[in-house]
């Protein structure tokens, strides 16, 4: 399924090594082959997650693509000799394949958020991307669904017979979601996080030069400081705690080898 994708091995995790065209290729290509499949959008806080979770950490290597959304992997896999990684985040790869509709005729569902953003993204989409074409949206409820509502969701799903379907419950839940239903949907599903949010506008993104200095972590920071602190501040630390722990562990394997 990734033979035309390199990856390289991040905190236990398989990153792909890839951009956006190139990632834009391959899902035109082999749209048929990974219907029923899933595709993570992983960053640093996902990753560390894996690293210390080992059933997160297949679910995030479990599927079709682990797409690099935080800029760090990206940086990482180009220091590990990846000179062409890009970074491939999730909202831009929804916005992406919107645009694309119009000539590609790609379907898309909307599964996650609420009912408000569910429309104000809607009304976004249809403002903003003539021609691509929803064929549906769920907002589940803020509890497990029971086996019989999770069975008409799958059905729900499939009688609107998508080609993507965007799945935005934020990490790990949009990702064991995505697991749960291996094998069950018509369609390739892809993790989102809070993409709905920004294309409902409800979430604003960060400026492009503090995404290129790989601080838009730090803009949704200062955006709800409150939820994120602990998230951003706390896994970033650890993630760069573990690395040095890998490379330390790699670099006295590699000496006693000598």
């Amino acid at each position: 399924m990734m033979g035309e994708l390199q990856y390289c091995e991040i905190l236990g995790t398989r990153i792909n090594v890839t951009s956006m065209d190139r990632t834009l290729s391959y899902l035109r290509n082999h749209l048929e082959e990974l219907r029923g499949n899933y595709i993570c959008v992983s960053n640093v806080h996902t990753t560390v997650m894996a690293y210390e979770n080992e059933a997160y950490r297949r679910i995030q290597n479990g599927g079709a693509m682990a797409l690099p959304d935080g800029a760090p992997l990206s940086v990482y896999s180009k220091k590990h000799g990846f000179s062409d990684a890009q970074r491939v985040t999730g909202p831009d790869l929804m916005v992406e394949l919107l645009k694309a509709s119009k000539d590609e005729g790609y379907r898309h569902f909307f599964y996650g958020a609420t009912d408000e953003t569910l429309q104000a993204m809607k009304d976004a989409i249809g403002r903003d991307y003539p021609g691509a074409r929803v064929v549906g949206m769920y907002a589940p409820p803020f509890r497990p669904l029971s086996p019989k509502e999770d069975e008409a969701v799958v059905s729900l799903i499939n009688h609107a017979k998508p080609d993507f379907i965007w799945v935005g419950l934020g990490a790990p839940k949009q990702e064991q979601w995505m697991y749960g239903h291996k094998g069950q949907l018509c369609g390739v599903s892809v993790g989102v996080g809070a993409g709905f949010d920004y294309l409902a506008g409800d979430i604003k993104r960060a400026p492009g030069w503090m995404q290129k200095l790989c601080l838009e972590w730090l803009y949704r920071l200062l955006q709800d400081p409150r939820r994120l602190w602990k998230r951003y501040v706390t896994t970033n630390l650890k993630f760069i705690k573990y690395i040095r722990k890998e490379q330390g562990g790699r670099d006295g394997r590699e000496g006693i080898s000598e």
